[in-house]
């Protein structure tokens, strides 16, 4: 039998696993997309550092873009404001690089000593996607560092905002931490001292019964004045203001264990409650733990400064010299490559100006500029370079006024959780069974009557109804981390169960910018397609830019007498035949375009014509027709109303589909969505999306990468998981069920503990099996019950 099969056809980049072209890229026996890969892979190689690729399969990013100019890391100002430490000899410098991934990744970056000694060493945080790099500045420079690092495919994200050292060191975590650590501690040894007295004490042990309360009172005393303080001090906040939060009937029992604790200790007439009241602070501060978890390498509260570049070009008596972008001053004149951002407000001088504003407008067709039209900062040049002289500085441009607008700082109510709701109610039911318990004792027996009111406050302390809500979404919060979905707070989640009203914005949301694609009506051979490639590549018009995508071929020729038209088409001789892409009026044919199409004459002979047919992301029409049926949905987009007609079908009512709409026409539709009652949710991507996100209920930010720019917003939602939202949605409204529940066990616990100490039958034994009890039943049941929901939902 003939082996047909023996024969292993790769058609994905070994180095970063994108599908290959026609005539892939080689080197040794590898097969690789592009230029880019295929040098990643000989630098790895000739510094023996191939077992990369060992730890996972394609561990390296694409290299298909443009290399990026890092001549501004020469100036001495600009690298004095990035680098954490200097000296003659040594500068140590941290850099955010997006790519970071998995483990091949953080093996390479602590091995950049091998590809140049001067780097003496670098550390990865994987969580943050931050490498710490020290290298010899005698032996190498800033700029040499950060270009090392980009020919590798690790090339770091460095904006305006790293200029701006305020980055705040959060002393709270690292506190609740050392209170966590506090209260385990003292909860540890006093139930060690605690046995001898659960068990019975014989007549040895009872010659120090007196000495271990004492020292179980020493270990209270950090517990109560260190680590439960902020209780005391949340509570009398609140009740200043005539707020009861759930802070309230805890600080309440706790104080009162303490009292009690000591009175019993003191006069030698009990054990008192120390070992209940250490395990109670001990397990609130894990509560408390579990629900300020978040993601620290994400920024929820975006600044323009990371949306601009550290520097821009500037000219200056014919010479170019790269301009820390804060001292940026009217006047001067700056160079402005393909696909760099405008960073100020200024007067086109020189160049064809072909601008993508989506992200400021949400307008997704670029805007084109004629010489000695204004350019406002923000766009983006996707043609080739332009000269401009700046009219306003950074602080006054467009782009920032719009940023800082104060309409955009949202006027929406603070988020209210169950717990919230639940404590008020909750103070004065316990505080008013207390006291019915003391009133009716304290004509029979005085002792009795002030044990029974301390026993109901000790006993109805709310720990298992403090705990359900951070555990519950403490594990909900794990689970949208799994589906790439990340949360400013656990907050949100509950929020999140509310919503009845969906607004969405179209370019960016609800489009895939890397989904966009062609269809060819017409007849070209393998050669007709490598003319069309090789000349569209010199283009950066986005139709341009996205057939050479869609054709995935590999440069061959050469193109002579190159001619565009802006908007209009592009035409010139590639290996002596002449090419024209563009409009049917450019290319003088009768017919007229009906969208964006592309139409192919090569050699006067028409060959056909492609036509860039509107992506949306995967999922779109199944996840709006499921939103539809319990929400309310409406589009709000800055773009034409080009796609009314393919978006009808999806939205059930068409007066509710927007267009046109600026970022203040957004905010203002939200607040009259609010005004009647909804909970809204605002799905956005860009700018123009900013006062939005802000004024709704909730705002999430979609983005096809949650390390690059993204507004303020309450969530991040990564596009991949895009047509998850309906089961996000479900999720949440399950974790509020779980709360609802693990509440009403904890009520069950209550009114247990509640029958004996309104009896003033409470013993310390009861109490430090019931509280311990209480808590560790809701922990699991509301971690086992949140996973179920999840596999019930498909999100695990």
């Amino acid at each position: 039998m003939k082996e047909t099969n023996s024969l292993k056809v790769e058609t994905h980049c070994f180095h970063c696993g994108d599908n290959l072209p026609e005539t892939a890229y080689f080197a040794e026996d590898k097969q690789f997309c592009c230029l880019g890969c295929k040098g990643v892979y000989q630098i790895l190689s000739d510094h023996h550092l191939s077992s990369y690729y060992l730890y996972n399969d394609v561990p390296g990013s694409s290299q298909q873009k443009k290399a990026q100019h890092f001549n501004y890391l020469d100036e001495p100002g600009i690298a004095a404001e990035l680098v954490d430490y200097t000296d003659p000899k040594v500068t140590v410098i941290t850099l955010f690089i997006p790519v970071i991934h998995c483990s091949s990744c953080i093996w390479l970056l602590e091995h950049l000593h091998k590809i140049n000694p001067a780097i003496s060493q670098s550390r990865v945080d994987f969580l943050k996607k931050q490498v710490s790099i020290t290298f010899k500045n005698q032996e190498i420079s800033l700029r040499q560092v950060v270009e090392t690092l980009s020919a590798i495919g690790y090339e770091p994200l460095i904006s305006l905002q790293d200029m701006i050292k305020k980055q705040r060191t959060d002393h709270s975590e690292r506190n609740l931490f050392t209170k966590i650590a506090v209260a385990g501690f003292c909860f540890g040894n006093v139930m060690l001292l605690s046995f001898p007295d659960y068990f019975g004490l014989n007549s040895f042990e009872q010659d120090f019964k007196n000495f271990f309360g004492w020292i179980n009172l020493a270990f209270a005393i950090p517990v109560l004045l260190y680590s439960a303080r902020d209780y005391f001090i949340s509570a009398w906040t609140n009740l200043k203001n005539g707020v009861l939060n759930l802070d309230f009937p805890l600080a309440l029992g706790i104080a009162v264990m303490f009292l009690r604790s000591a009175y019993e200790i003191i006069t030698q007439t009990g054990a008192g409650f120390v070992d209940t009241l250490c395990s109670l602070v001990f397990f609130l501060l894990i509560g408390k733990w579990m629900q300020k978890r978040t993601y620290h390498y994400l920024s929820f509260e975006r600044d323009f400064r990371s949306y601009f570049p550290v520097a821009v070009t500037q000219l200056k008596d014919g010479k170019e010299k790269p301009l820390p972008l804060n001292e940026l001053k009217t006047g001067n004149r700056i160079l402005i490559r393909s696909n760099e951002i405008i960073p100020a407000d200024a007067i086109l001088l020189k160049g064809e100006a072909k601008l993508d504003f989506s992200f400021v407008t949400g307008e997704s067709l670029p805007v084109e500029k004629v010489l000695g039209e204004i350019v406002y900062a923000g766009g983006r040049q996707l043609n080739g370079a332009i000269e401009l002289e700046v009219v306003k500085p950074v602080s006054q441009s467009y782009l920032t006024k719009l940023w800082n607008n104060e309409a955009f700082c949202g006027q929406r109510d603070p988020i209210k959780t169950f717990s919230d709701t639940a404590s008020r109610y909750f103070s004065i039911v316990l505080v008013a069974i207390a006291l019915a318990a003391g009133l009716y004792w304290i004509s029979i027996d005085i002792n009795k009557a002030v044990a029974s009111f301390t026993a109901v406050l000790i006993i109805a302390c709310p720990c298992a109804l403090a705990l359900s809500s951070p555990f519950t979404l403490a594990a909900v919060l794990s689970i949208f981390d799994k589906n790439k979905f990340y949360l400013k707070n656990t907050a949100v989640i509950e929020e999140l169960a509310r919503i009845d009203t969906i607004v969405f914005d179209k370019t960016g949301t609800i489009t895939n910018p890397d989904a966009a694609g062609f269809d060819f009506s017409g007849k070209m051979d393998k050669y007709e397609r490598q003319l069309v490639f090789d000349l569209a590549r010199n283009s950066g018009h986005p139709l341009s830019r996205e057939l050479v995508k869609w054709l995935n071929l590999r440069p061959q020729f050469l193109v002579e007498q190159y001619k565009e038209k802006v908007g209009r088409g592009i035409n010139g001789c590639v290996d002596g035949h002449e090419v024209k892409l563009g409009s049917a009026a450019h290319l003088g044919l009768n017919t007229q375009d009906q969208g964006s199409v592309v139409h192919i004459l090569i050699e006067h002979h028409y060959c056909g014509y492609f036509r860039s047919s509107q992506r949306w992301r995967e999922g779109f029409k199944q996840l709006a027709l499921k939103l539809g049926q319990q929400s309310d949905l409406h589009l709000l987009s800055g773009d034409q109303d080009h796609d009314r007609k393919l978006l009808t079908p999806f939205f059930p009512r068409t007066q509710q589909l927007h267009f046109q709409q600026s970022p203040q026409q957004k905010l203002d539709y939200i607040l009259q969505l609010q005004q009647t009652g909804a909970k809204v949710m605002m799905l956005g991507d860009g700018l123009n999306d900013a006062g939005a996100l802000k004024q709704s209920n909730l705002g999430i930010a979609v983005t096809d990468d949650i390390n690059n720019f993204s507004p303020g917003c309450d969530a991040i939602l990564d596009g991949a998981a895009f047509k998850k939202i309906p089961q996000l949605i479900k999720q949440a409204k399950d974790a509020v069920k779980v709360i609802h529940m693990s509440f009403v066990i904890s009520l069950l616990y209550n009114a247990a503990g509640l029958f004996f100490a309104v009896q003033g039958l409470l013993s310390p034994l009861m109490a430090a099996i019931l509280m311990p009890l209480s808590t560790i039943t809701i922990i699991l049941f509301t971690s086992l019950t949140a996973r179920f929901y999840a596999r019930k939902n498909h999100l695990l």
